[in-house]
């Protein structure tokens, strides 16, 4: 199969934990791997955005749910 996104990220949402895994590097290569959990807190849901955004792995939707977070 070829390779077509150099980063991707995929969530696995729990009631208490999210763990997220990010898949990157050049399309030519194995893909590194990152997985991370973090709690479904909002402090631990900024930590995974902060975490994502240092990957790389900006998700438009997370995002667009943080910011209705007050």
């Amino acid at each position: 199969m070829e390779a077509m996104i150099e980063r991707y990220a995929g969530l696995d949402v729990h009631q208490e934990t999210v763990v997220a895994c990010v898949l990157f590097g050049p399309l030519d290569k194995k893909p590194n791997t990152s997985i991370e959990t973090f709690s479904t807190t909002t402090t631990g849901l900024l930590a995974l955005s902060d975490w994502l955004a240092t990957l790389g792995a900006v998700m438009n939707q997370f995002f667009s749910i943080m910011s209705k977070i007050p």
